[in-house]
C-alpha cells in the first residue's frame, strides 16, 4: 500500500491526508472501527466530544500499542463548552476519556454566531497550544466571515478549517478563504453519506480505473490538496478508502467531478446552528 502524504500546517505540524472519521459510530463499536482503521494503516482519528465515543478511540489507541509520536489524534469542543474557561475545562474531560496527556488537534466544533462565543473559545485553543497541550488547533464549520474574525485579532490562525465538502457542496468561497490565510481545508463527510457514489459520471470513472466510486471521490479530494476523514464501520471498506495514493485522475475527470457542484449540503448551515 502506497504510503499516506502528509500536509505542513502553518505552525509545522504534519497532518496525514486521510484520517478515519468515527461520527455517528455507536461507542460500543468505536473500539473495534478504531482498531480496524489502525490494522489497515490509518494513523489519523478524528472524533469530538458530542460523539460520545472518545473513550471507545482511547481504549483503541491503548490497546494497539502503537507509539504516541506515530499517531494524529483531533477532538473538538462542543457548543454548549464554548468560552475560555468552559473550553479548558472540556479539554480537560476529553483527553481524560481519549486516555492521552496532549493531543495533535483541537477544533471548534462550530461558530455559533448567535452565542457569539468564538473569539473567547479561540483564545482558550490558543492557551492550549502555548501550554503544549495540543500541538495545532483550528475550526469546523467556519464560513469565511467567522474566520476572518479570528484572523483579524491578530493571533493565531487557525491551522484547519474542517467542513462539510464533498462534489455536491464544494464551498469554493470557504475554501479560497481558507487558503488565502493558509489555513488547511479538512472535509467531513467527504462522500456526502454516500449521495455522491451514484452519480454516472462518478461510476464511469471508477470502471475507468478499475477503483470504486468511493476511491474516485477521495482521490478527487486529496488531489486538490484537501485532508479527508471518511468513516466506515465495515473492515474492507475501511481499507478500500485508504487505498487511494497509487492512482490519480486527470484534469478533465477532476473537472467532471467539479461540475457536480449542486449545493447539496447533508448537514446544518453554520450560520443557523447552535
Amino acid at each position: 500500500m502506497a504510503e499516506t502524504p502528509r500536509i505542513t500546517l502553518n505552525n509545522g505540524v504534519t497532518i496525514p491526508q486521510i484520517g478515519f472519521g468515527v461520527y455517528q459510530i455507536p461507542e460500543a463499536e468505536t473500539a473495534e472501527a478504531v482498531t480496524a482503521a489502525l490494522e489497515a494503516g490509518y494513523r489519523s482519528i478524528d472524533t469530538a466530544a458530542i460523539y460520545h465515543n472518545e473513550a471507545g478511540v482511547g481504549a483503541a489507541l491503548k490497546a494497539a500499542g502503537i507509539p504516541r509520536d506515530e499517531l494524529f489524534l483531533t477532538t473538538k469542543v462542543w457548543n454548549a463548552d464554548q468560552g475560555y474557561d468552559e473550553t479548558l475545562r472540556a479539554f480537560d474531560a476529553s483527553v481524560a476519556r481519549l486516555g492521552v496527556d496532549t493531543l495533535d488537534l483541537y477544533l471548534i466544533h462550530w461558530p455559533t454566531p448567535k452565542h457569539g462565543r468564538y473569539l473567547d473559545t479561540w483564545r482558550a485553543l490558543e492557551e492550549l497550544q502555548n501550554t503544549g497541550r495540543t500541538r495545532a488547533i483550528g475550526v469546523s464549520n467556519f464560513l469565511p466571515e467567522h474566520l476572518r474574525a479570528i484572523a483579524d485579532r491578530g493571533g493565531v490562525i487557525p491551522a484547519v478549517n474542517q467542513i462539510e465538502l464533498h462534489p455536491h457542496l464544494q464551498q469554493r468561497a470557504a475554501q479560497e478563504a481558507n487558503a488565502e490565510l493558509g489555513v488547511v481545508t479538512e472535509a467531513w463527510s467527504p462522500l456526502a453519506q454516500a449521495a455522491v457514489l451514484n452519480e454516472d459520471v462518478v461510476s464511469s470513472i471508477a470502471g475507468q480505473h478499475g477503483r470504486s466510486p468511493a476511491q474516485v471521490v477521495l482521490r478527487w479530494h486529496v488531489q486538490q490538496g484537501r485532508v479527508v476523514i471518511p468513516k466506515s464501520v465495515t473492515p474492507d471498506r475501511i481499507r478500500e478508502n485508504l487505498r487511494i495514493f497509487d492512482f490519480e485522475l486527470s484534469g478533465d475527470e477532476l473537472a467532471a467531478i467539479d461540475a457536480l457542484e449542486r449545493d447539496g449540503r447533508t448537514g446544518p448551515h453554520p450560520d443557523h446552528f447552535n
